[in-house]
């Protein structure tokens, strides 16, 4: 072991309610200045078949938790954050290369929603039934009732390390699952400090695991038949976790590159405030950040002057500098690939209005023009601080425009005429139309996810324990 890593704090995994450091020990390094953040141990094949013989044992005990106690347990996990509130920050700042004033703001989304979750977990719905419907049918009735499905395994990425971890675990707890966590390699400090509030607040021993590992270790719990459902956000690869998963429920969230529509009639100066903001906050790293602006064009010219001022007034730095609103993409591979991706796209007739500079994993926030719908910065998503801006003359041909897309998670619309609002929500292939607004909004109990390559099912506390819950149906027969 390195002297760098001997002196980072070390940050073991949960695994059968004990804290295991036997594992191979890897450093974390800071996206920013590659300083040592801490080191983390990875499991291996054993650990991951102790974590599914506790999870599969655990789920006895969590099918019959009371609703009240999971309340009770998703309320302390919330008390708790908002206890360590500032340190979880500060983590995800040094990890992730989040500005800290946006990492405060994850920390307060998932102190929500694991207090959403509380709420939730006592308000799973069931129904009644009449059957009595036909002759034969006399004296009968039925009630539905919805179970937790069983043990779960999670994979979740580096963007958000403590809120979209929150949208894996909260959810399993209120609905009574036990869950295996594969935290981002790049940043598993803030699921493993969760996991010991979660350990902490009650929930069984054996229920939760936390534990890096590496892709090939983990396929097991992708395989394996004792896990029941497969819950995963990041690239395109869950396509292919889903094509190994057997007869186990999958859920993807895929990520999309997300287009808003600005109609003549909106206010210039919030839209042009409000895309600088969705575009390049936390580096653009976001399944919803906005990537492709489309403004009708008798505003076309003033919207442009308005955005590259919005988008001038970001500061590019530290993520510990309080002042800093765009800080580091995860790898500098990544800014190399975005910056490569721009570059093709001014080789090709765009316009570069601002940004495109890039210095090591820091690029500045960058608007284009002039581009076709064929180029990258269009077609793929590029997960970076880079926006597209063009001119369109008919609405409808905007929404086909918005529609020639793999993905299909999320658009915003920025128009006062209602007919607009819902011929766009008609007609968008999208799993949500934000209308007033840029598609990077989101609150934590909205149902979230998206459609075509973005993914399948639904994240949001209600919406999320629907997925990881079995209806079933009791006949009652009165006249027997």
């Amino acid at each position: 072991m390195s002297q760098i890593l001997a002196r980072a704090a070390a940050y073991p995994f949960l695994l059968n309610g004990e804290w295991i450091s036997n594992g191979t020990p890897v450093e974390i390094h800071s996206p920013f200045d590659r300083s040592v953040v801490g080191h983390v141990f990875y499991g291996n094949t054993s650990h991951v078949e102790t974590a599914i013989r506790a999870s599969v044992a655990a789920f006895q005990i969590t099918r019959k938790l009371g609703s009240y106690e999971r309340e009770r347990i998703l309320g302390t996990i919330s008390r708790l954050l908002s206890e360590q509130a500032e340190d979880f920050a500060r983590t995800i700042a040094l990890e992730a290369g989040k500005p800290i004033k946006t990492a405060r703001q994850e920390v307060e989304r998932a102190i929500y929603t694991f207090k959403v979750a509380a709420e939730e977990s006592t308000r799973i719905e069931g129904e009644y039934l009449h059957l009595d419907t036909l002759p034969a049918t006399q004296g009968r009735w039925g009630i539905v009732r919805r179970f937790p499905v069983g043990p779960i395994f999670a994979i979740t990425p580096f963007n958000f390390p403590l809120n979209l971890v929150a949208h894996k675990l909260a959810p399993a707890i209120a609905a009574g699952c036990p869950i295996i966590l594969k935290p981002a390699p790049q940043t598993p400090i803030s699921a493993l400090k969760l996991a010991r509030i979660i350990d902490e607040a009650g929930w069984p021993p054996g229920a939760l695991t936390v534990m890096p590992l590496s892709n090939e270790d983990a396929s097991t719990l992708v395989t394996d038949e004792r896990i029941k459902l497969l819950t995963f956000t990041g690239s395109s690869v869950g396509w292919d976790l889903k094509s190994k998963a057997g007869k186990k429920r999958v859920l993807l969230e895929l990520g999309g590159n997300a287009a808003v529509i600005i109609h003549s009639d909106a206010d210039l100066a919030f839209a042009a405030e409000r895309c600088a903001q969705g575009a390049f906050g936390y580096a653009g790293q976001s399944c919803i950040s906005v990537q492709r602006v489309l403004v009708e064009k008798s505003v076309y010219r003033e919207f442009l002057k308005l955005v590259v001022i919005a988008t001038r007034a970001m500061r590019v730095g530290d993520p510990l500098d309080e002042t800093t609103d765009v800080g580091p993409l995860i790898r500098e591979t990544d800014a190399m690939r975005a910056e490569s991706w721009v570059k093709e796209a001014v080789a090709q007739g765009a316009t570069l209005l601002c940004g495109g500079v890039r210095n090591g994993s820091l690029l500045e926030p960058t608007v284009l023009t002039n581009t076709r719908p064929e180029m990258l910065v269009n077609c793929r998503e590029i997960f970076a601080p880079v926006m597209t801006v063009e001119p369109y003359e008919d609405f409808n041909e905007a929404l086909r425009q918005v529609n020639n897309s793999p993905f299909g998670l999320q658009a915003g619309i920025l128009t006062r005429d209602a007919q607009r609002i819902f011929t766009a929500f008609n007609e968008l292939e999208v799993g949500g139309v934000v209308a007033g607004d840029v598609p990077t909004f989101r609150i934590d109990h909205m149902p979230y996810g998206g459609i075509k390559d973005s993914g399948l099912g639904r994240e949001g506390l209600r919406y999320a324990i629907e997925e990881l819950t079995e209806p079933k149906l009791l006949v009652m027969n009165l006249g027997a």
